[in-house]
């Protein structure tokens, strides 16, 4: 559905949360919820076993924030298998936050909890968008030269050709509604540039990539990504995971190099008192919690997956940026998009 003014029509915002999720929770959680809902005026529906989430409200400074609270009386742990609990547990705050997704009472589902029991949840309860056959989770990562986006970063450890160029037309839509970048640069991770290097899945996706529509460039290595290169980092969710946990502790080793250094003399303490502004600009850039979690694409529904650590802050941007991505419509994007292509009827044997 779509409005007088050719902009996709949308439905109220208001943001379901995790109450459950994560290793700090329900009290960043909460704490988050509450931050957002009262800071930037987001509407939000907390999801879990209520006494607990009562408890932590009564501690906080709600104000004027609009908090809702739904029960649901049971939690997938971390250690779970994904597909078996979502299935089981019908009273999880996972199962009954989608729950609210697809009743139409929320617009967005958030969770810092077991990411594979939200994937699962959101393919059973969300279901996908038609020409989606594996959603994928989409990190956007800061560089020299801007942010640029790796999909997929974790969601499908086993893909295939017909997967990774759909991978392709969900960063382009992404990236081109929600970092307003015109035409996105799409690039194949590699082990060379060279469209004869790589794995057969990945010569074999080269292929299918060149078929398309879409500014692929071809090729692109780990080296890329901070080189601008590429706007669109594509890859299967193995070794796209692979990719940014290792950039998540090369940040932090950073870090911890610089600490040493400036330690060891009062020339190098000086200096950073003196460029402790830019310092500080740069630890917030490279910091996950500021950019509070990455989305699962290709479903019905906007879902947004925090890292298992968030803090209140991670919880409160992650809130943040589900709102986001409902206002600037990805999902509507992404259906027009696979409906422009014609994608959604190519190589539907091999997707199977």
């Amino acid at each position: 559905m779509r409005r007088t003014d050719g902009l996709p029509y949308l439905p109220p915002m208001k943001i379901a949360v995790d109450a459950m999720g994560g290793d700090h929770a329900p009290r960043e959680v909460v704490r988050g919820a509450v931050q957002a809902a009262r800071e930037l005026d987001i509407p939000v529906i907390l999801v879990g076993r209520e006494d607990m989430i009562r408890d932590e409200l009564a501690s906080c400074d709600v104000g004027s924030g609009r908090i809702e609270v739904v029960h649901a009386s049971e939690v997938v742990d971390m250690c779970e298998i994904p597909g078996v609990a979502i299935r089981k547990k019908k009273e999880s705050s996972i199962r009954v936050g989608l729950n609210l997704v697809v009743e139409g009472k929320a617009s967005s589902f958030v969770s810092a909890g077991n990411s594979g029991a939200v994937m699962a949840g959101a393919l059973y309860v969300l279901r996908k968008i038609k020409g989606i056959d594996r959603p994928a989770i989409t990190a956007t990562i800061p560089t020299p030269t801007g942010p640029i986006v790796l999909i997929d970063a974790g969601a499908n450890v086993d893909c295939k050709p017909a997967h990774l160029v759909q991978f392709g037309y969900m960063g382009d839509a992404y990236s081109r509604t929600l970092l307003r970048i015109q035409h996105p640069r799409i690039g194949l991770l590699s082990i060379g540039q060279e469209e004869i290097k790589g794995s057969d899945l990945t010569r074999e996706t080269g292929v299918l990539f060149r078929r398309t529509g879409l500014n692929f460039i071809g090729n692109v290595e780990g080296r890329d990504f901070f080189t601008g290169k590429a706007d669109v980092f594509v890859s299967d969710g193995f070794v796209g995971n692979v990719a940014l946990k290792t950039m998540e502790g090369m940040a932090s080793a950073l870090g911890h190099f610089l600490k040493d250094e400036i330690g060891k003399s009062a020339l190098a303490k000086l200096g950073a008192v003196l460029a402790g502004g830019a310092i500080r600009s740069v630890k917030k850039r490279l910091d996950y919690a500021e950019y509070g979690g990455a989305p699962l694409l290709g479903v019905k529904g906007g879902v947004v997956i925090c890292h298992g650590s968030s803090d209140m802050k991670a919880v409160r941007n992650g809130i943040r940026f589900a709102g986001t991505l409902h206002k600037c419509g990805v999902e509507e994007e992404i259906t027009a998009s696979m409906a422009r292509s014609g994608h959604e009827r190519d190589d539907t044997a091999a997707a199977e």
